[in-house]
This record gives structure tokens, sequence and C-alpha cells, in this order.
């Protein structure tokens, strides 16, 4: 015992990994509770254990429907478990260490970089901070809006209503969580600006992440006393601009594919609305306002690229991310151009960053290919477009679906939930976790260059 403890804790990246398992172990026998389920009815324990692991991997898949399967007190379960898959175990750890000694210990901040993995030892202190008050800020305002829109405009007939509402789609939208009170996800809402547009800013501040928001914030406050703010840090520019690019990207694409398909019903304007919407909540979310089990080939697989891209790092974004793919086709074209460093903005990126960005690269590429042979394999039944949607869906951390995940084989839901918690986690952590610790080499190889290509 004493043994598994001191490995725990001499290794962040595992304890970290250990954490959303356990919270995911907690969240399934919470949901396996009489209290979860309606009257007359249960949830089967592989219904609780995708449920939870995709609440705390912020994905949003489900197998279960989130306002008629689960009670009120099931419901909150839920919501509790994305809030804490949000903002993150360690991240949760540092803030209670700070309220109750004022002060985090080097373990503690080890831990939260490991978790987070875009922090510095230094800056967890001041990131926890600022994190926990804009979530609660950005929750808080958009719940307000969503609750004030829900009653006004006669969707429910309570004010109490509304407001549950309000907050569970607030922290689901901030989260990136994707889970919702309708079964037909924000499709009753589709042409309502005052719900869609709101969800769909706490998704994109939710999907920048915290390191970028806190640089953003800080800027800001310079700007306020007349200073002159530093240059961003290449995270941030490539974190702003990708994002900038994917959601006009997003929006030509579902318009120009859409417009007489899916959105054929809809006005200039609902369509619009919609196509925004769907550039928003594809790379990370799994809010959808239009059906995507009626979309087109060629969106669906629109789709499955802005899923596979993901938002950004040390937010509650899934997917590759932004800055890992930016790093992959800078070392591409440097590698073309004959050029010795990777360059982006004047700035050298470190090789071992490099390394890192191919690293999780084939990583994903590999586990989501062996993956969807698995569950074409299990579920002949559905077509290559259903079953590459559902993976890269759930590897993504994103919770879009064209309708059958529920409909999957035992196997392949428990394969999704691997696949959710390896999103979430990151590869690079789960591998480290996994690896065992190796002495340090002081000692290198003769080099010899083998032939590629």
């Amino acid at each position: 015992m004493n043994r598994l403890f001191a490995s725990l804790t001499q290794n962040p990246a595992r304890l970290v990994s250990v954490g959303f398992l356990g919270l995911i172990a907690l969240g399934t026998l919470l949901l396996l509770m009489p209290f979860s389920a309606p009257d007359g009815d249960s949830v089967s324990p592989l219904e609780a254990f995708f449920t939870a692991t995709s609440a705390v991997t912020l994905t949003g898949l489900g197998v279960r429907d989130t306002g008629t399967g689960f009670t009120a007190a099931g419901q909150v379960v839920i919501l509790v478990l994305i809030q804490i898959g949000g903002f993150g175990i360690m991240s949760l750890t540092s803030l209670a260490g700070l309220i109750l000694s004022g002060r985090l210990g080097l373990k503690t901040k080890l831990y939260t970089v490991a978790e987070r993995r875009t922090l510095t030892v230094g800056s967890v202190k001041s990131t926890i901070i600022g994190a926990i008050l804009l979530t609660v800020i950005c929750e808080l305002l958009v719940a307000g809006v969503l609750t004030i829109r829900m009653f006004m405009g006669g969707y429910v007939d309570s004010l109490g209503s509304a407001a549950w509402i309000g907050i569970f789609h607030s922290i689901s939208a901030f989260n990136n969580a994707g889970f919702g009170l309708n079964a037909g996800s924000l499709i009753p809402y589709v042409g309502d600006a005052w719900i869609v547009l709101p969800i769909g800013l706490a998704i994109v501040f939710g999907g920048l992440g915290f390191p970028v928001l806190d640089e953003l914030i800080a800027r800001a406050r310079l700007r306020r006393q007349r200073r002159k703010p530093p240059r961003l840090s290449m995270t941030a520019r490539i974190t702003l601009n990708g994002t900038a690019v994917l959601l006009i990207g997003g929006f030509a694409m579902f318009w120009a594919l859409e417009r007489n398909h899916a959105f054929a019903g809809l006005s200039s304007g609902d369509a619009a609305l919609a196509a925004v919407f769907q550039s928003i909540t594809t790379r990370t979310a799994g809010f959808q306002s239009v059906d995507f089990g009626e979309m087109s080939p060629n969106a669906l697989m629109g789709t499955d690229i802005l899923m596979f891209i993901g938002g950004g790092s040390g937010g509650t974004a899934g997917g590759l991310k932004i800055t890992t793919l930016f790093v992959v086709l800078a070392a591409i074209v440097a590698e073309i151009r004959g050029e010795k460093d990777t360059v982006i903005g004047g700035r050298r990126v470190d090789h071992t960053v490099i390394r890192q960005a191919l690293t999780v690269g084939a990583v994903a590429v590999g586990v989501i290919t062996f993956v969807i042979a698995c569950l074409r394999t299990f579920n002949p039944q559905f077509s290559a477009d259903q079953i590459h949607f559902e993976v890269i869906s759930a590897f993504a951390t994103v919770g879009l679906s064209t309708g059958v995940t529920a409909d999957l084989s035992g196997a392949s839901q428990i394969l999704l939930c691997v696949l959710m918690f390896m999103g979430r986690v990151g590869p690079i952590t789960l591998v480290a976790a996994l690896a065992t610790t190796t002495p340090s080499k002081h000692y290198s190889y003769p080099a010899e260059r083998p032939y590629i290509g």
C-alpha cells in the first residue's frame, strides 16, 4: 500500500490520471443510486459509467437522455462532475490549499502543472485564482441571460425551471461539456440568438484556455493604465489566430454545404446563426442547433476535421489542440524549406516541443484508427461516416453525435469511454502516467542517419 501511494505521489501525471478515474468511479456510483433515476426506472451500470465518464471528460455523448432519464438529483450529480472535470481535480486541490493555508506546497504546484500542461510552477497560484473568478463570472452572466430569455420567451412556465435550465446550460457551455436538458439539444432554439449566442460565447471563452484569457485580461488592465502591454506569448497568438481562422472557415463550410440541405427549412438569418453556432460547437462543445444526422457526408467529414483540431490548450476544450497542429505544420514547412529551426512569429520553437507535438498527433491518429476499426467490426449496421464521427467526437471530447451512440454495442461504448478519458487527460499525460521511471542517462550514443522516404 505504501509503495502504491509513493508511486502516485512521485508521478504527478499518474496522480492526475488516477484522480480523474476516481471521480468517474464516484460519479458512476452516485448515478446508480435510486435518487438519480425517475420513479419506476433505473440506470444500468453501463449507462451510469458512460454518463459519468462523459461528464468528467467534458464530452457530452450520452446513452441516456439527461432531461428525462435522470431526476433533478441525478442532473445535479452530472453538473457537479462537469464543473469539477472542467476546473480540474488538482486545480481544485490547489484552491483548497490556498483557502485553508494561504499557500501552496511545491508538490501541489507540480500536480497542478501536470494536470493543466500549460502552467509553470511560479504561475500556479495567480492562474488558479484568476481561473476560478473568471469561471464564476462567466457562468453567472450566461446563466442570467438564459434564465431571463427562457422565462420571458415563454419556453417554460416557471422562473425556477428557467433558472435551472439557465444554470445547467451555462456551466455545461463554459466547460465545453455539451450536456443539455432537452432531448434535441438546442435544436428548439435554432433561431433564438438570445439563447444560441450566449452559449456560443461561453463555449469560445472556455475553449480558449485560462492562460490565454489571463494574458488578454492583463493586457487590457495595462492599456487602461496607459502602459504598453508586452508581446503576446506564442501560445496566445497561435490560439487566437487559429480560433479566428477555424470559426470563419467553419462558418463558410456549413453555409456552403448545408444552406440547401440541413438548413433548408430555415430563413437566411436563422441559417446564418445556425452556421455560426455549428462552427463554434463542432470544435469542442457538442451542443447542436441542427440535427447532424441530417447533414451531408461532406459536412460530416468537415466536422470530423474541426472536432479533431479542437480548441486551445489549458482550458476545457478537447481535440488535438490548435497549438499542437500549428507546431506540427510549422515543423513540416521548415523541413520542406530545409531550415534548421522551426520559427513561429519570430520565435524559435524548442525541439522538445516539436517532438511532443508529433507524439501527440501520432498517438491520436493511431488510437482513433484502431478504435474505428474495432467499432466498424462490432457495429456493421452503421455507416463508415457515422462510426468515424462518433469516434472522433469521443476522442476530441466534443460530444456531437449522428444519433447512434445509444445503439452501439456495449464493448463499443466502453471503447468510447476509454477514448473520452484519453482525450481529457491528454495522450502525453496518460503515457507518462503508465510509464515506469527510468534513470537519467549521462551518455549519448553515436549518431547515424538512416534513409528517409
